[in-house]
């Protein structure tokens, strides 16, 4: 490991303010406990919901075939969204690190297999995943500006970088203001799903109810297709374990963990549930389907020129998902080089403002680049099997620790057929993923297998090549200076 230098030595900057502030009495340089309740709630409510219940939320109901079996679709994806998420409840409580998915793999499993599960983030799944929901955003705030003329692809890309920047800009700068930023964003794309949900049912009191009858005909339900519904709602639901990257930061974690995420799952799977039953009091299942944007066709019939309101709410709905992720994301970096398993860098943090700066800006050049180069939605397609696979791991992983170590503290436990429920369905949906698209499945698992020789040449050497370790003292040095960042007290 990289030593801090001292003044002495003629660095200035980050070494210099973290030796005044020692010697001034402040409060150490680290990660405050500044997540509350609500701001856990909001972390997992405003990661959860993106833009896919406002454009296209078409995945369940294509498959399933029926409107009352699609409803019963997302109930029961909301529960088993419930059931992975009680899971990581118990992981967090009784293992009270941040990091989510790699800390509980490293935990049960050892550090080979927590790495590549880093590497897999790192180099392909979450700048995708990030450039994805930017590049919505980029496209729905440009949008009322445009209307009804088509947007340049060019002007996307620049106002999704823009977003990008601003949101790791406010991230490195102050966890307080991120924090109550999320906690307006999700405000606001709960308010639009209001907009959506009142006057829908209230069109079903009144008794307009034609585009429900028959919605159990079992001539429309495709019983081969219900794998890929469960698919589809399981993938709209993902979000739910953000809050446990930052179990360090939670005030209280045994008991607003496990409340966070049921508060959260009960309100997204209300909604969810609410506002497809608020579309189909409008439109019906042809017209839902036919729809590009089915919030805006919606709002369209009922709120006529307010409709232009709805791209507005679902650009800040983006930007809250944006906000959200890469909040507990870059805590999931500075736990991985904390376990010297990324640059030393990664685990600096800013002497004044205390946010982990460096952890917050490494995805950065990384998705710009895949927002203006990359083929960002095949990688995802070889990609999104292993979050799925991982996350079977992670709760295979409490099953095991339970096993090997009963005697561990554990402040909140779920019954045991909760994991193994969840478990089965999360390898359930890899094998779908393999036997519906070989191909690109066989890629992702190539692109991940990959981390097993990065692993041997930069993990498992004790004594690292000269020019690397020089290399990586320098970066850790210029780091210091240029940032004034410095290692956690």
């Amino acid at each position: 490991m990289t030593q801090s230098p001292s003044p002495a030595e003629g660095l200035s900057g980050g070494c210099q303010a973290h030796a005044a502030a020692q010697k001034s009495g402040e409060r150490p340089v680290e990660l405050g406990k500044k997540v509350t309740l609500l701001r856990g709630i909001s972390i997992i409510i405003g990661t959860i919901i993106g833009a896919g219940i406002f454009i296209s939320p078409k995945g369940i109901l294509v498959h399933s075939g029926s409107v009352g079996v699609s409803l019963l679709v997302w109930i029961a994806c909301g529960v088993l969204s419930l059931f992975g998420a009680l899971s990581y409840a118990e992981l967090g409580t009784c293992i009270q690190k941040s990091g989510g998915h790699y800390t509980y793999i490293l935990a049960a499993f050892g550090p080979q297999m927590a790495f590549i599960r880093l590497w897999v983030e790192l180099i392909a799944l979450r700048p995708a995943a990030m450039a994805v929901i930017s590049l919505a955003f980029g496209q729905y705030i440009l949008e009322p500006l445009f209307m009804p003329c088509a947007i340049p692809p060019l002007a996307i890309k620049l106002a999704t970088t823009m977003g990008i920047t601003a949101v790791m800009y406010l991230n490195a700068m102050s966890v307080t203001w991120s924090a109550r930023l999320q906690m307006f964003l999700t405000f606001s794309k709960l308010l639009a799903i209001a907009i959506i949900i009142v006057p829908g049912l209230y069109r079903l009191l009144a008794g307009e109810t034609s585009n429900f009858e028959n919605a159990f005909d079992t001539s429309k339900i495709k019983l081969s297709g219900m794998p890929l519904a469960f698919y589809s709602g399981m993938y709209a639901y993902a979000g739910w374990f953000y809050l446990n990257f930052v179990t360090e930061e939670i005030e209280n974690p045994e008991r607003t963990l496990p409340l966070a995420i049921c508060i959260s799952m009960a309100v997204v799977t209300s909604c969810y549930v609410l506002t497809n039953v608020a579309y189909f009091s409008v439109m019906s299942v042809d017209e839902l389907l036919a729809s590009e944007a089915v919030a805006v066709t919606f709002a369209e019939r009922v709120y006529g020129g307010f409709s232009v309101a709805i791209p507005v709410f679902v650009a800040l709905s983006c930007f809250g998902s944006m906000n959200g992720s890469l909040f507990a994301l870059a805590r999931m970096f500075y736990v991985a080089s904390r376990e010297h398993q990324l640059p030393m860098v990664l685990s600096m943090i800013h002497v004044r403002r205390h946010t982990p700066l460096p952890a917050v800006f490494v995805l950065f050049p990384v998705t710009v680049l895949q927002v203006f180069v990359g083929d960002i939605y095949g990688l995802l397609n070889f990609m999104s099997f292993m979050r799925w696979l991982f996350i079977a791991i992670v709760v295979l992983g409490l099953l095991y620790l339970r096993y090997t170590q009963p005697h561990l503290p554990r402040p909140f436990k779920v019954p045991l057929f909760i994991p193994v429920v969840f478990c089965i369905t999360c390898f359930f949906m890899v094998f779908l993923s393999l036997y519906s698209d070989p191909l690109n499945t066989g890629i992702g698992f190539a692109i991940s297998l990959t981390g097993l020789p990065a692993y041997y040449i930069f993990i498992t050497p004790h004594q690292k090549p000269l020019w690397l370790q020089r290399a990586l003292d320098g970066v850790s040095r210029a780091a210091q200076i240029v940032l004034e960042v410095v290692p956690a007290d």
